[in-house]
């Protein structure tokens, strides 16, 4: 059945309008890691934004200097955030115990080249609670430095992400994925109590969602998604989240040919957003983020 599903949405995707396909769009969730950097230069990662009429894109790296290495190549497109993590995925599991995590990144903020701390993966079982000092160092940091603050959410319920907001009142949130497998319902009840949350919709797709997928086996957005991104279309944005293959994770022997899969990722955004009245896709194709990045 999902072999039929996939055939059915890469046809509904083919048939995405010509204008669509033209329209420019923010990509608010981009990877350029050394794994990535071994099979994607610089150059390439900028003729890739160029091929899909990406217009902004945030972009974090892995050590963190390789996003500005894009950035600095492309200032006026690119964002970059600043990656908390150095070289692996092992980091995941282990940043809020990093004694010199909020050093590095105090003097990587003061620096102005940031516009956002993350992604920022906090996973219940790895990560220390909110308020210990490195998790609520880097959040004041946020705050401090009026950067937003970019986390990943797992196996997580709408109270943790409400409370967190509401502890920091001051920082703006980007939530990753939605809350990646959270229901719309969940994430609806996040979204309504923290008005200094936003959130992106990158890998809700169906090469890399078991569940939650916002869209059905023929590519149309399902209705508790579709009334949930109406509700908060002044508060939702797109990415592509280029990490491939995805079940290989930091795999230390193969490159990630992430970059290589993002016009894939990027088509299926658009098709749903097509489905929505033009005015609230153009907010969340790209207005929005020029909003929330102040650009």
């Amino acid at each position: 059945m999902r072999t039929i599903w996939l055939a059915s949405l890469l046809c509904g995707l083919a048939l995405v309008s010509r204008s669509a396909q033209g329209e420019a769009i923010a990509d608010i969730h981009l990877h350029y890691k050394w794994s990535q950097q071994e099979v994607t230069s610089i150059e390439q990662a900028l003729a890739v934004l160029d091929e899909n009429q990406v217009e902004l894109a945030l972009v974090t790296g892995t050590p963190p200097e390789l996003a500005l290495s894009l950035a600095d190549a492309d200032p006026e497109r690119i964002l970059a955030a600043y990656g908390i993590y150095q070289l692996s995925g092992s980091e995941k599991a282990r940043w809020s115990w990093e004694p010199d995590l909020l050093t590095r990144a105090r003097k990587a903020l003061a620096s102005g080249r940031y516009h956002a701390i993350g992604e920022v993966h906090m996973i219940p079982g790895f990560m220390a609670r909110p308020d210990t000092p490195v998790v609520k160092g880097l959040l004041e940091l946020a705050a401090e430095f009026d950067v937003a603050f970019w986390f990943h959410t797992e196996f997580s319920q709408p109270a943790f992400v409400i409370d967190l907001c509401h502890a920091h009142p001051k920082v703006r949130f980007l939530w990753a994925h939605a809350g990646s497998v959270l229901s719309s319902k969940q994430v609806d009840e996040a979204m309504s109590a923290c008005p200094n949350l936003w959130m992106e919709l990158a890998a809700r797709d169906p090469w890399r969602h078991r569940s939650e997928i916002i869209t059905d086996q023929q590519g149309t957005l399902r209705a508790p998604w579709r009334e949930l991104i109406l509700k908060h279309q002044d508060r939702v944005m797109v990415g592509s989240d280029p990490v491939w293959p995805v079940e290989q994770l930091e795999a230390w022997d193969q490159s990630d040919t992430g970059w290589q899969e993002v016009g894939r990722f990027l088509r299926y955004h658009r098709s749903w957003l097509t489905q929505l009245p033009p005015a609230a896709a153009q907010k969340i194709r790209l207005d929005n983020a020029r909003a929330f990045f102040q650009r």
